[in-house]
């Protein structure tokens, strides 16, 4: 069996024990960044993986969720940042720089241009969770979507040149009301359900054993990307990594507003049965 993982440290909290030792796990786990997984899945490369929860909408009949196992927000989540030059609602006609390498986070910001700063930029796909970006740079654009580690690492270094930040997270809820879920766990429909079952245990208990050492966890991201401990560790405390009833209500509310304007199609949420 293979199943991917994002290498940001987002994900420390559900494969740090796996990584460690403490917790087995009978597969291969194969590392990419969030398209690069949507597209593995897609091509059957995988068996089970984190995939941006557009991904999941985009094809659900190929899937099945992983279930209470998820990358979600409930208010600032840090690691997806708009950095601009000027206020969100004055970037009309002016270029804004998108990740290729995220469909949620693109989807997202898209509707808060829509809806909330009600501006019509053009956005212009580049990298977003490159480390050392310069965000000063002429190829910067009028603003630039930054995720994954990328946003932590920039933090607040560029507010010379980007005084306007904005965390998508905190201002999805602000907009809603309700909680943002970013990624979600899922499963191909011809894998045996049994070993997806097992798989998805060793998930489950892996994240456990995570939400009990962030301070561990924190440290290896210090390590790991330069950012300071503390901000690691409230960054990583401010997760959640559940799906529950207020996250699939933000799901559902995120899908909503999507199939309205027509940018997936409808669908159902489908999870992987109980043996």
């Amino acid at each position: 069996m293979k199943i991917g993982r994002i290498p940001y440290i987002n994900c420390y909290p559900v494969y740090g024990a796996i990584d460690r030792g403490h917790v087995s796990l009978d597969a291969e786990l194969v590392d990419g960044v969030p398209t690069d997984l949507n597209r593995r899945m897609a091509a059957g490369e995988l068996d089970i993986s984190v995939v941006s929860a557009v991904e999941y909408a985009r094809d659900a009949e190929r899937y099945l969720l992983l279930p209470d196992l998820a990358i979600s927000c409930d208010g600032p989540v840090r690691s997806v940042m708009l950095f601009s030059r000027r206020p969100a609602g004055e970037l009309g006609g002016r270029d804004v720089i998108v990740s290729r390498s995220s469909m949620t986070s693109v989807a997202l910001i898209e509707l808060l241009f829509e809806n909330v700063w009600h501006a019509r930029p053009r956005f212009v796909p580049g990298d977003a969770e490159v480390k050392d970006v310069v965000l000063g740079s002429t190829d910067a654009g009028d603003a630039r979507l930054v995720i994954g580690d990328a946003a932590l690492v920039l933090g607040s270094a560029q507010r010379d040149t980007f005084p306007f930040v904005y965390d998508l997270g905190d201002v999805w809820k602000q907009w809603t009301g309700q909680p943002f879920v970013f990624a979600v766990w899922v499963a191909q429909r011809t894998t045996d359900v049994k070993e997806a079952l097992i798989a998805h245990a060793s998930l489950i208990a892996s994240r456990a054993w995570g939400l009990e050492h962030l301070v561990e966890l924190a440290e290896q991201a210090h390590q790991s990307t330069g950012v300071d401990r503390d901000v690691c560790a409230e960054y990583l405390s401010g997760l959640d990594y559940g799906l529950s009833y207020p996250h699939l209500a933000g799901l559902t509310e995120f899908y909503r507003r999507l199939v309205e304007r027509g940018r997936i199609p409808n669908g159902t949420l489908t999870f992987l049965p109980a043996a």
